[in-house]
């Protein structure tokens, strides 16, 4: 078995139903988890193969994985300890080359570079004779190439850590070398926190984490967010659009410059602080990292770098995903490799995070990206002419170099295709994810309130979608991902009360029906995804109180306004308004599961899907849950089979006045337990369970204890 894959964090070969002993070393390891993969052992040994043959060339020609990977130390502005300034770049189609900038006038003449055989050039610059660097801090610079026609082109340097933009000067990018004074560098303070084994994961926007019209910044999220989303239970934060991109309403997803922070939310050091700051408060910090795709612009991304449309990406049709209009990395390239590999480095190293949410998986795994069709889970889909096992394969070596480097790294794939695998690692013939995101929920949910009365819902199908997961590959469950917020579609509060989020939900006016069913199914929807739907649970800013208006960010089509592009957390602080209550319910969720562990417990064992009472019963880690979806009818003395005997008491309410309930039931009430098997469990017990209300029991001996 490789090394590095039998020595990762994330395999199972540890803790499997396959002994260590019993693995085939040739990628087909995962057959003996799942049996109907036969068929495709051929595919997985090829791209377990090329894997290991990407991993002896980099052996060989560059020192192995982590030294290859510590490309940004060798490539981009490097101050060396006596005052001189480093800089290498690839460009290879370039004829000559030259470094210009504020600090040199922007003559192409005084700092040409030298080529070498592999397309790299490079220089270096003494220092000033007062020993200062020769590139002063946060000034302006360039690389200027000569293509073969004769043509000069000025490009921001492929591995620049630092762009800033001026709207009153020009769309453009500038890139500026980050070179600050010792007493100006940021310094963490703490280690990282240990990997949680329950991750409930808070999607957070650094830009429109504030109710003013504005950009909000690195600053005031430290401030305002951390310890919010530390007090709402949370303990990993998803942070998105970090990545420098020129478009603002890309969401983030349009990369210009991979190495570069955002500086529309503050310069680097701030990030540092948000980061170790977060850290100090026990929270894991992720980063939303896209490497499935480029922004295709060519003044300030990596878009015709040298003149070609093939340096980091395929050339041709093969290069350009036309749903996104954004451009395609080679991954099968030595040197797009090095790029990608020292980007997670980089993050990693100077940034602190603690792992990655692979941005557009999908599109990665496939050469028709998704585009235009549709997995119906038939295996044959997943290893078929149409993957794309060079990027596969660069997702193994990414996985594998991250998890044998950090131990506690966390990665997440958004795959929609439910590839087989994706979360095993390496050594099993794995990609070696630790995560997979359950896309197919929130488009249930939302699918269910566009089309379907509640009282009409299939609960046998809502269970099943939920518990829809590949045994031994652990999943991140969401009811609403951040593109439904996006204007042209609703939030799930939206599309439960719509209009009436704006006149009734204060505390002072009656409770309408809209609003009191609205707020019920809120709780519960989340509930049942958070206890039934996979190994984690992430939720979007803003969504676990239900705000009320979608995203919508500055442009043209709005002028340019900020109104939606914002999130009205303070609606929470406000006692008169009943968002009060679905945070609250949030909070209270998320302290239970850290308590009694649900996520990292195996999958519920559902006793009760009765589509007529419209009730779910099921057990996990210990606990009983139970939901009434029902509009109208409430029921008392209701029989629930549970496994283990004893006297159970409630532990989560989703009716509690604390929730904005009605308090149907009394926290203090002791259900007990009697020896008669009920649906297909040892014992039973009777509950009152109230209409559209969620609870959950747990044994009276274990409330006190943990």
């Amino acid at each position: 078995m490789d090394p590095i894959a039998d020595n990762s964090s994330n395999t199972l070969a540890h803790g499997s139903h396959v002994a260590n002993d019993d693995i085939p070393t040739d990628g087909t390891g995962v057959v003996k988890l799942d049996p109907w993969l036969s068929p495709f052992q051929d595919a997985l040994k090829r791209r377990y193969a090329k894997a290991q043959e990407w991993i002896k060339t980099i052996d060989e020609t560059e020192g192995g994985l982590d030294k290859f990977s510590k490309g940004e130390e060798i490539y981009g502005l490097h101050m060396k300890s006596d005052g001189s300034i480093a800089y290498r770049e690839w460009a290879p189609n370039a004829v000559q080359a030259s470094l210009i900038g504020d600090f040199n006038s922007w003559n192409r003449d005084s700092h040409k570079l030298k080529k070498n055989q592999f397309g790299v050039f490079e220089t270096t610059i003494p220092p000033k004779a007062d020993g200062q660097a020769p590139i002063p801090h946060n000034s302006k610079v360039k690389v200027s190439l000569q293509l073969p026609s004769g043509e000069w082109v000025d490009r921001i340097p492929a591995w620049i850590k630092y762009v800033t933009q001026d709207l009153s000067v020009s769309p453009a990018y500038d890139a500026r070398f980050w070179n600050p004074a010792p007493k100006d560098k940021y310094v963490f303070k703490h280690p990282r926190p240990k990997k949680p084994e329950s991750l409930r994961v808070y999607e957070a926007h650094v830009g429109i984490s504030s109710p003013e019209l504005r950009v909000a910044t690195y600053k005031e999220f430290t401030k305002n967010m951390l310890p919010r989303i530390k007090s709402l239970g949370y303990n990993v934060i998803q942070l998105m659009a970090v990545m420098e991109h020129a478009y603002y309403a890309s969401f983030g997803y349009q990369v210009n410059n991979f190495f570069a922070a955002s500086s529309r939310y503050g310069p680097p050091e701030d990030l540092k602080e948000l980061v170790d700051t977060a850290h100090s408060l026990g929270l894991v910090v992720l980063l939303d990292v896209v490497h499935s795709h480029a922004s295709k612009n060519v003044l300030d991304g990596l878009n015709q770098f040298d003149g070609t449309d093939h340096q980091y990406f395929h050339e041709g049709a093969k290069g350009k995903h036309e749903l996104w209009d954004s451009r395609l990395f080679n991954y099968g390239h030595h040197e797009v490799m090095r790029f990608l590999l020292s980007n997670l480095r980089f993050w990693m190293d100077e940034y602190q995070f603690d792992g990655f949410r692979f941005d557009g998986v999908t599109s990665m795994l496939y050469l028709h990206h998704g585009i235009g069709t549709g997995f119906s889970g038939g295996y044959h889909e997943y290893f078929g002419a149409s993957v794309d096992e060079e990027a596969v394969v660069y997702m193994m070596l990414a996985n594998e170099m991250l998890h044998e480097l950090y131990p506690e790294v966390i990665t997440v794939a958004e795959d929609v295709s439910g590839m087989p695998a994706l979360c095993l690692p390496l050594a099993l013939g794995g990609v070696g994810f630790d995560y997979r995101l359950a896309m197919a929920i929130p488009d249930m949910w939302i699918k269910l309130l566009k089309e379907t009365k509640d009282e009409d819902w299939d609960l046998g199908n809502i269970c099943f979608t939920l518990t829809n997961r590949r045994h031994g590959e652990k999943t991140i469950a969401y009811c609403e991902s951040h593109d439904q917020a996006l204007v042209g579609d609703k939030s799930l509060m939206m599309h439960l009360c719509d209009a009436e989020l704006y006149t009734n939900m204060s505390t002072l006016m009656p409770l309408t029906p809209v609003i009191d069913r609205g707020m019920a199914l809120h709780k519960m929807i989340r509930l049942l995804t958070h206890s039934l739907g996979g190994e984690g649970y992430l939720n979007f800013e803003g969504n676990e109180f239900g705000h009320p208006e979608w995203l919508d960010f500055p442009r043209e089509g709005n002028q340019n306004s900020f109104w939606y592009a914002r999130r009205q957390l303070n609606l929470t602080d406000d006692p008169l308004l009943r968002y009060q209550f679905l945070n609250n319910f949030d909070r209270s969720m998320n302290l239970t599961e850290g308590k009694y562990g649900w996520l990292h417990s195996p999958q519920a064992y559902i006793s009760l899907k009765n589509e007529t009472d419209m009730v779910v019963i099921f057990e996990r880690a210990g606990l009983l849950f139970a939901f009434n979806f029902h509009p109208t009818k409430s029921y008392t003395e209701y029989r629930a089979g549970v496994d283990v005997a004893g006297t159970y008491r409630i532990v989560l309410d989703s009716d509690s006045k604390e929730h904005g309930g009605f308090s149907r039931l009394d926290d203090s009430t002791r259900f007990f337990t009697e020896a008669l098997p009920w649906n297909g469990r040892k014992n039973c017990t009777h509950i009152y369970l109230p209409s559209r209300t969620a609870v959950v029991f747990a044994l009276e001996s274990t409330i006190s204890q943990k």
